[in-house]
């Protein structure tokens, strides 16, 4: 078998995550507008989001600055509006933040058995996934997905090719045989093309726009989309098949 070497996002590529961060989002909304009166959700949920971005710019994937940014929301349309802040407002407001990072891990369907089918085939699982460390591990732990990656796994509070080239560089194998699979262009796809790497986007049905970019550059390794996660093992077949065959 031609093994090929998988490093495998986390987020939106093996487990649910941006869903409930639309939720935390859309119940934040509803209590601004409520407490607030005057913007629309549609606005209070812009603010916040370019709260968000800017915190995501400085700190990294990091848990509390999603909670800050929601609170920070809170203070600019109260001061905006001349309302008055209120202590049992903000706990409020930190409670929807927090429960987001609280939450039992819910892995997409079948992700146990796309695993299990690409251990089989003999790919050498990798997992590199963004955030901090407290937050991921308790995920990976709950998932029990050391018995697939092992030590093999990378969690990096600033997931960019810097990020990736460390991973890179625990790995002994040649770049052509060598994989990021993720739904982020951002943080998964153009770190990979701009390495060297192949990759493989995985878009996922809910997105945080910070995950959208261009992929407008010459790639040196092969791209490809795909519409599942399920569709990995088949098209891993194939692919070693056809390089076989070649």
């Amino acid at each position: 078998m031609n093994q090929q070497t998988l490093i495998l996002d986390l987020d939106d590529t093996l487990i649910h995550c941006n869903k409930y961060f639309e939720k935390a989002k859309n119940e934040f909304a509803k209590k601004i507008k409520n407490w607030v009166k005057a913007p629309s959700e549609e606005e209070i949920k812009q603010k916040q989001l370019e709260i968000d971005l800017k915190g995501v710019e400085i700190y990294g994937l990091l848990s509390e600055k999603f909670t800050e940014s929601l609170v920070a929301t809170y203070f600019y349309f109260c001061q905006k509006y001349g309302k008055g802040i209120k202590a049992d407002e903000i706990e409020q407001v930190r409670r929807i933040g927090t429960n987001v990072f609280e939450r039992e891990v819910e892995p997409f369907p079948h992700m146990y058995d796309v695993l299990n089918k690409l251990q089989d085939d003999g790919h050498q699982l990798y997992l590199f996934t963004g955030g901090d460390v407290k937050n991921q591990s308790r995920k990976i732990l709950q998932l029990g997905l050391g018995a697939y990656f092992d030590d093999r796994v990378f969690i990096s509070q600033h997931k960019n090719n810097k990020a990736l080239q460390k991973v890179l560089n625990k790995i002994p194998a040649n770049k052509n045989s060598i994989w990021m699979i993720g739904n982020s262009l951002k943080t998964d796809i153009l770190p990979a093309l701009e390495l060297g790497i192949n990759a493989i986007h995985i878009p996922s049905e809910i997105e945080w726009s910070y995950n959208i970019v261009d992929i407008d550059m010459e790639k040196k390794g092969t791209f490809a989309e795909l519409p599942s996660l399920l569709d990995l093992p088949v098209f891993f077949r194939e692919y070693v098949f056809y390089n076989e065959a070649m």
